[in-house]
């Protein structure tokens, strides 16, 4: 089987089913919640006629049901916080490590004096 990719930005070959997507609005997101949840159309029809994928509106059904405390699971603001630590203990890491070896180095220079 023959797979198509495209050369994006950075000249990397990628495949033209994974192109990434530009998020949905939030108001774009809770409307369709609203429209499953109070409408009676099934998700299925919601999906196509919004043209979003059927997979995609279920999971934002289910995060609103977690944010509204019916459903276990992280909340929107949680998943946030969740995220920026994550990136700052990423960050910290890295500082870490470049501390290390720049006293490494020090310490290696100062025992040659």
């Amino acid at each position: 089987m023959e797979t198509k990719s495209k050369a994006g930005a950075t000249g990397a070959k990628e495949p033209l089913s994974r192109q990434a997507h530009a998020p949905y609005p939030p108001e774009f997101r809770a409307e369709a919640v609203r429209l499953v949840r109070t409408e009676g159309t099934s998700m299925r029809r919601v999906a196509h006629d919004l043209g979003v994928h059927e997979e995609t509106l279920r999971l934002w059904v289910r995060q609103a049901e977690v944010d509204a405390g019916q459903r276990e699971g992280l909340t929107t603001g949680e998943r946030e916080e969740l995220a920026q630590l994550r990136r700052e203990n990423r960050i910290l890491k890295e500082e870490r490590e470049i501390l290390k070896k720049a006293a490494a180095f020090f310490a290696k220079e100062s025992a040659i004096r």
